[in-house]
């Protein structure tokens, strides 16, 4: 192929099918990757390959770059996309919930590029992680989920570090709110119990699980559009903040005292 060869995770719907479509725009060779194939129909209608992919799911891990090296030979953008959004009080967080936010959010991110090195190596190809400002300013009632967005931040900043030797670039991205389906799955992924000390606040939770679905939310089309003009650039940042509210809640975190953030917190969740 002379294209240049993209392969994109949680392609169903939001950001990842957003972007795969203006990879295509912009002529690449796009493996669109979901957990449901069928819903990448939009995507090969346009030329996209479609891939099952279950992230957490070594197996299909494994066929998915068997895939690329077959009918590629080189992956010049990995777009870690897939993510999961564990809402809720954190002692209502019991160890499965912990399991399955970080091996979607973390390990299944760093699995893949481990699987998909030397095809990213012959490219001299680019990372692309899809974080969150949730990693940098966290809220309550997200704690599982801010944590495994700031863990996902590390390892960006690591893999940019020792994979620099190889010509392998990284660049994290801190979305801000982006009109998708996240709300609907994160209400939907809350876990609280019957018995726990924050039934008072159920109504806080969904509100928070919802935060990024608002009037104010940047478009899917429009997040892509800039990330496309970030990975298109040689000279780019190390990190991205993109959408509505990405720079004003990293600047919250960065220069208010944290006796004040955690203040307006507490107020905006009623937690007072």
């Amino acid at each position: 192929m002379t294209k240049p060869v993209a392969l994109i995770t949680g392609c169903s719907s939001g950001i990842g099918q957003a972007l795969a479509l203006a990879c295509l725009e912009a002529d690449y060779q796009v493996f669109a990757a979901a957990r449901r194939i069928e819903t990448l129909d939009p995507l090969t209608a346009k030329g996209a390959i479609a891939i099952a992919l279950d992230v957490n799911d070594p197996q299909q891990r494994q066929q998915c770059v068997e895939q690329i090296r077959s009918q590629a030979g080189r992956l010049d953008l990995l777009v870690n996309n897939a993510g999961y959004g564990a809402m809720g009080p954190l002692l209502d967080a019991d160890r499965d919930t912990l399991l399955k936010q970080f091996d979607t959010n973390v390990f299944a991110p760093l699995q893949l590029v481990r699987d998909s090195a030397d095809l990213l190596r012959t490219a001299k190809g680019l990372i692309v992680n899809i974080g969150s400002v949730s990693g940098v300013t966290t809220t309550p009632f997200s704690g599982v989920y801010c944590a495994s967005k700031a863990a996902l931040h590390a390892i960006s900043d690591a893999l940019r570090l020792e994979l620099h030797p190889f010509g392998i670039q990284v660049l994290n991205v801190m979305p801000g709110a982006i009109a998708s389906d996240f709300g609907n799955n994160a209400t939907a992924a809350i876990t609280m119990a019957e018995t726990s000390w924050f039934k008072p606040w159920e109504k806080a939770v969904q509100a928070r699980a919802k935060a990024s679905q608002n009037a104010r939310s940047t478009s899917a089309t429009d997040f892509a559009t800039e990330l496309l003009g970030y990975i298109r650039n040689p000279v780019r940042p190390e990190n991205a903040l993109i959408g509505s509210g990405a720079r004003s809640m990293v600047r919250l975190k960065r220069w208010l005292p944290t006796s004040i953030l955690d203040k307006r917190l507490r107020k905006r969740f009623k937690l007072e």
